[in-house]
């Protein structure tokens, strides 16, 4: 990795890909059990090695198209840095009351460091309350860290750093704020959600719920992993740091249920400048889950009224999509490929996207839009070009990879994208 910085700069959803952070899955998946399944937050246990090679064509496909930095060098960078190392494992070891620990992880090497970090550090039995506490680990896996998508967001030239919903992930947002402020490769602004919150604060937000239109046009899911308080900590900031001129927030509720509603992009990614995906029950259908938009011009909130759902909102701004169904025009298979990521869709230029080959009837609803089935396989040898003007979805094997509850918007972090004509 050279010495050159990366700025930050994602002004939309579809703009062609510059660079791209992930995190392929490793041993941290396979330290689950059932006992711990709920934890981890998965429907399910993946089986490792299906899902590495699942990966790899998602890994594969960017490769051919962008630029991509892996997770784990950037934190060894991190960890190489002395007071970045040490400011790191204080978070972490008072957020986990893992303190003991802390002399230890300190003089660990850096690569080693990073795999404890990220694929737990096993709990010494030497005293009562340890033996009590019934933990295997000190330091849990993160299983969830392959979807690079939640704990944090690129917006314009900034990285939010996402409070999250759930405690077994905070140490996610830590790292990632870590890696944005002292790896050395990146250059943007760092918002940290989680500075002067207390404890209990109501205040959460994680990327799945957060879609950047466009420049001016943000889209907010409010639901089980966003909260109102998250979204209005999102305003204030936008609000000062955009002080002249107009900008738009669209908040869409969600249920609470099922669990795969618990991101926007669960139900709603965009395609192309003229195309979204979206789960029609929920954003087209008759529900009581509401649409809200909320102006701010110069720095002031100036009307949040209700609107009928996303795309009346959008449309009104000046961005006009059809939508394409998730699942087609079967309830059942609706909810069948919606609950397998089907609407989880991840754009890496106009009208070009990466989705998973199982959800079938998706697929065919996008091969009447005009969009060729591509499979990752072909783009990876390079007897597939997608650099042409033709739209196309490039899948990649979803047996296992679904079960963690995300699709390829979820496994993708975008660094930069170029700028979008509309």
């Amino acid at each position: 990795m050279d010495n050159r910085k990366i700025r930050i700069n994602v002004d939309s959803e579809i703009g062609n890909l510059e660079a791209v952070l992930l995190h392929p899955p490793g041993a941290e998946v396979e330290n689950m059990t059932p006992r711990n399944v709920q934890r981890a937050l998965y429907s399910d246990i993946l089986n490792l090695s299906i899902a590495q090679q699942e990966y790899a064509q998602l890994h594969g496909v960017l490769s051919r198209v962008s630029e991509v930095f892996l997770m784990d060098d950037l934190l060894v960078r991190v960890l190489e840095n002395r007071e970045a190392r040490t400011g790191l494992l204080q978070r972490i070891c008072v957020s986990e009351d893992v303190t003991g620990y802390y002399d230890m992880l300190l003089d660990m090497p850096s690569a080693r460091l990073a795999k404890v970090l990220i694929e737990g550090l096993p709990a010494r039995i030497d005293t009562l309350t340890a033996f009590l506490k019934n933990e295997y680990y000190a330091l849990y896996p993160l299983y969830n860290f392959y979807f690079t998508r939640d704990a944090a967001v690129t917006m314009g030239n900034s990285a939010l750093i996402c409070r999250m919903a759930n405690k077994v992930r905070m140490r996610e947002s830590y790292i990632m704020d870590a890696i944005y402020r002292s790896s050395g490769v990146f250059d943007c602004k760092v918002i940290d959600a989680n500075d002067f919150q207390p404890h209990n604060s109501p205040v959460m937000m994680e990327g799945g719920d957060i879609l950047v239109a466009r420049e001016d046009i943000l889209l907010l899911g409010n639901g089980c992993r966003t909260s109102s308080q998250g979204i209005d900590f999102m305003i204030e900031r936008l609000r000062r740091d955009r002080d002249k001129g107009k900008f738009h927030i669209i908040v869409q509720q969600l249920p609470s249920e099922p669990e795969s509603f618990i991101h926007l992009d669960m139900v709603f990614t965009f395609l192309d400048r003229d195309k979204c995906m979206i789960f029609e029950p929920l954003i087209l259908g008759d529900n009581q889950y509401q649409t809200v938009h909320i102006t701010v011009e110069d720095g002031k909130v100036t009307r949040i009224s209700p609107v009928s759902d996303i795309l009346t909102a959008l449309r009104r701004l000046g961005i006009d999509l059809e939508p394409v169904i998730c699942g087609g025009s079967d309830e059942w298979d609706q909810e069948r490929e919606q609950w397998h990521s089907g609407a989880n869709c991840f754009a890496f230029a106009p009208g070009k996207v990466i989705s998973y080959a199982r959800n079938v009837h998706t697929l065919e609803c996008l091969d009447r839009k005009g969009f060729e089935i591509i499979p990752a396989s072909d783009v990876i040898s390079g007897k597939a070009d997608v650099s042409g003007e033709k739209p196309c979805v490039v899948t990649i094997a979803g047996s296992e990879l679904p079960r963690g509850g995300g699709g390829a918007r979820c496994m993708t972090m975008p660094l930069s994208r170029k700028k979008i004509l509309w």
